[in-house]
């Protein structure tokens, strides 16, 4: 069997279906889309569905959205912000028909996320309990979250240890992570909102932890659901930034680190004594117990972040920037860990379980993403073997340059554990957009202007088209939502 994931892992081709945004509303068109996907991938069998030929039978079998938060931070609604639930529930059903020992649904979302909420505005907590009721091989959906949180007044509330760690395994890639060759500081990674301190002991020179769901682990078959959207960390979202939600803790996750390009950092471009001080600041409220010094602290910020705004800053400090060259690696680390990684915590030299993608390109997400999405109808599902030859295609239709970003560029590197054992050059485009060479087929492909996370706006392919005037009005309405 590990040679059977190994060989599926050098597959390079990517299967577009058309399908029209109807299909969020229309259960059959959706699955007929799932189903047309599969026979391009081959993943479809008679009498099986459509992942017939990877669901063997007995097989157990994870299915993972990208259920990141409750709501749009933005005024767009839920369309472009997660996997549409008829994609979940189109692929699990398919999934069933292949005769599966256990099949589950499970995501880690933000921590500020409402996921009861989610689930009850979605549907998918009745679809999952008549499913469970009607089909008991479906075990339901998972939170692979083990803290939560709310923000009271600026100032983050947490609920801690919701789930006992024997539910998790810890991995340690130690000098193997992608990590260490910018482990200089053991005290700069940081991810916003939570307390350094706790990423201090996770993460550091030969020292790169991650606590993924046994779950997960567990899993023959893992399909990875993802949305396709700009991200203004990561300039895009797709197969491989989605395997953030296997984590269980955020301090296991570095997203960039502290200071500015010029003093060593990467949480924003150049250097700035305003901004040193707001990172200064925000870490205090981060480490505070107190609520009231964390308003006070949260009062400091919101000054500090409007002066930097006045002179001209757009990108913040947390990494927002195509300088941000933590993100990327921290992406790419899980996707060895659910590739090779043992449910003992240890990390083998072959692959060990079947993982495959099916992206909901349907309305995708542009702008200020993930969180503040705007919809871009693309009429699209993407699948793949290969999360790297997703995401390269996936870059390609948001109209951005997959070599200037990081986390589609690097993927293809030649590291231990690799995730692409093969060439950009090498990627194929089957189904409805065309058939060949994805990098020539995907130089005709013609898009609605869209709109770019401002840090990422240098990442754009020379002759895509960049919405400025949608740009600027997203600008404003994201301005006085943070001004009230």
């Amino acid at each position: 069997m590990n040679q059977l994931n190994e060989l599926q892992l050098k597959d390079a081709r990517v299967a577009a279906a058309r399908v029209a945004p109807s299909a969020y509303c229309d259960e059959d068109e959706m699955r007929r889309g799932v189903e047309r996907v599969g026979e391009m991938m081959n993943w479809n069998e008679s009498g099986r569905g459509a992942f017939g030929s990877v669901v063997t039978k007995g097989a157990r079998v994870l299915l993972k959205p990208n259920l990141v938060l409750h709501e749009n931070q933005g005024d767009y609604g839920t369309e472009p912000l997660f996997t549409h639930p008829s994609v979940t529930r189109a692929c699990t059903e398919e999934v069933l028909k292949a005769e599966p020992s256990e099949v589950v649904v499970g995501d880690a979302p933000i921590q500020s996320c409402n996921l009861e909420l989610l689930l009850q505005q979605t549907g998918l907590d009745a679809w999952a309990q008549k499913l469970k009721q009607t089909n008991p091989t479906f075990k339901g959906i998972r939170d692979f979250r083990r803290t939560t949180c709310v923000l009271v007044n600026g100032v983050r509330v947490s609920v801690e240890n919701l789930q006992d760690e024997s539910k998790f395994v810890l991995f340690d890639l130690q000098e193997e992570s992608l990590l260490e060759e910018i482990s200089k500081d053991d005290t700069a990674f940081r991810v916003a909102w939570y307390d350094h301190r706790l990423m201090q002991k996770t993460h550091g020179r030969g020292r790169h932890q991650y606590l993924v769901a046994r779950e997960i682990l567990d899993a023959d078959v893992v399909i990875n659901l993802p949305k396709l959207k700009t991200h203004k960390k990561a300039g895009v979202t797709c197969a491989l930034k989605n395997l953030i939600g296997i984590n269980g803790n955020k301090e296991y996750l570095p997203h960039h680190r502290l200071g500015g390009s010029e003093t060593g950092g990467d949480g924003y471009p150049g250097a700035s004594q305003v901004k040193r001080a707001l990172e200064f600041v925000h870490d205090k409220q981060n480490v505070t117990n107190s609520y009231a010094k964390g308003v006070l602290w949260h009062g400091f910020t919101f000054v500090l972040a409007r002066v930097s705004r006045a002179r001209g800053d757009k990108v913040g400090i947390d990494g927002s920037w195509s300088g941000n060259d933590t993100i990327w690696r921290t992406c790419l680390d899980l996707n060895r860990i659910l590739l090779y990684g043992r449910a003992d915590g240890t990390v083998a030299d072959e692959v060990q379980r079947r993982v495959i993608h099916l992206v909901d390109a349907v309305i995708s997400g542009q702008g200020e993403g993930p969180l503040n999405a705007m919809p871009l109808e693309m009429g699209l599902l993407l699948a793949s073997n290969n999360a790297a030859a997703m995401d390269w295609v996936g870059a390609w239709l948001l109209g951005y340059d997959p070599t200037r970003i990081p986390i589609t560029r690097e993927a293809f590197k030649n590291f231990r554990w690799h995730i692409a054992p093969f060439a950009e050059s090498s990627i194929t485009l089957h189904g409805d957009l065309g058939e060949g060479n994805a990098n020539e087929v995907l130089r005709s492909f013609s898009l609605n202007p869209v709109v770019y996370p401002v840090g990422w706006r240098d990442a754009v392919r020379n002759g895509a088209s960049y919405s400025a005037e949608a740009h600027a009005a997203h600008q404003e309405r994201t301005e006085r939502q943070e001004s009230a």
